[in-house]
């Protein structure tokens, strides 16, 4: 079958001496892996050298038997030069894509995560913190995959959370301080990180962008929503140890 697409460049390597293989994060049919041969030995072939986080347009022969596709046709259509000029955003968006790569089955469609992802790399072009835009794309791609947290009420008890609470990697969610008052495996975090996360949820990408955070918040942001997603991913994010 033969399927055209547009994609974000998750990650590519070479293939033998003429030939690479590319993971794009697809707008219709999600993560697909697939070999551009030739592209190596001849530059014109294709009308892109799939850079990561460039965005394509492509066409592709989707084999029933195998997670390898065979790539016929790739044309760029985004290439975000400001993001590869300074090297904090090129972190950034590197940090995303492996986010994505790790959060995502391969070939389910997720147009809320594609567009998410649009949204982040044209930010990240003239973003002053690229750091708060990391935190913003973490909280709502969890909850665009599934793996959104808790935090309206008490997991153990079920009352509403108002004040100074605990973060349960493992169940995802807010424990009041009456519940888990020596439990060292729960992170402390604060009202003001919470409702930041919150915030974040329930807005659209433009609006979460005018949200401004102190230092103090940000670094929980940062330690909480690292941790957590390295908890349900079951492995860290090689990347991240590079955003500062």
């Amino acid at each position: 079958m033969i399927l055209k697409t547009e994609g974000i460049v998750l990650k590519a390597f070479d293939l033998r001496e003429t030939s690479r293989i590319a993971v794009f994060f697809t707008k219709e049919y999600g993560k697909v892996s697939g070999v551009l041969k030739g592209i190596r030995k001849d530059h014109k072939k294709f009308g892109s050298s799939v850079d990561r986080f460039s965005v394509n347009d492509i066409v592709y022969y989707q084999y029933r038997n195998s997670d390898l596709h065979l790539i016929s046709h790739c044309d760029l259509k985004a290439f975000f030069y400001p993001v590869r000029q300074d090297l904090k955003k090129s972190l950034a968006a590197s940090y995303v894509l492996e986010l994505v790569n790790l959060l995502v089955p391969p070939e389910e469609k997720n147009g809320d995560i594609y567009r998410l992802m649009i949204d982040f790399l044209s930010s990240l072009e003239t973003a002053k913190d690229p750091g708060l835009l990391v935190h913003f794309f973490q909280i709502k791609v969890l909850s665009c995959s599934g793996f959104k947290p808790h935090l309206d009420t008490c997991l153990k008890c079920g009352r509403m959370i108002t004040q100074q609470a605990r973060f349960s990697l493992k169940e995802g969610g807010l424990v009041c301080l009456g519940c888990a008052p020596s439990d060292v495996t729960l992170e402390p975090i604060s009202p003001a990180a919470v409702s930041s996360i919150i915030y974040a949820e329930k807005n659209d990408w433009p609006t979460c962008l005018r949200l401004k955070l102190d230092g103090s918040v940000k670094k929980e942001l940062k330690y909480v929503l690292n941790n957590f997603l390295v908890f349900h991913l079951g492995r860290k994010i090689k990347s991240e140890k590079y955003l500062r």
